[in-house]
């Protein structure tokens, strides 16, 4: 553990220069994010809805995010994990299959397609059918 000693107090002023030095000007800048849109769309060779995608990817975070709160509550902060609490938690899955739903159809899958090459990915990953904590951490390339 650091002594508080030795700690130095940051200054925010150079922490937020440098947060903008390795930031990508797609990120900080709105005609730069609208060309790099515009760039996907024209040239990649996949036929993907971005606005859906973009909409699909922040909806997910958001939901499993509320969906995480409902949890966090029940373990943490002592809230009764009732039906009330059952029932929360699972609108919010609702809402995040929803999203998942519209990721799903931006990139041009159908969801059994999603499914099937999860079952895929996972029976390669626990060839025995059960899970192991080695084979959880050590992944054969392209396995992220």
């Amino acid at each position: 553990m650091i002594k508080e000693k030795t700690m130095r107090p940051v200054d925010l002023g150079n922490y937020r220069d440098f947060v903008l030095e390795v930031t990508s000007e797609v990120s900080l800048w709105h005609v730069d994010f609208k060309d790099r849109l515009d760039q996907l769309q024209y040239e990649s060779p996949y036929e993907i809805n971005w606005p859906e995608l973009i909409t699909a990817a922040i909806g997910i975070q958001a939901e499993t995010g509320e969906f995480s709160e409902v949890v966090k509550k029940c373990i943490f902060q002592g809230k009764e994990m009732n039906e009330d609490a059952r029932f929360h938690a699972m609108r919010e899955l609702g809402d995040v299959i929803w999203y998942w739903i519209h990721a799903v159809n931006a990139l041009g899958y159908q969801p059994d397609e999603v499914i099937r090459e999860n079952i895929r990915k996972l029976e390669k990953r626990y060839p025995g059918g059960h899970f192991e904590v080695e084979r959880s951490e050590v992944r054969e390339e392209g396995d992220i």
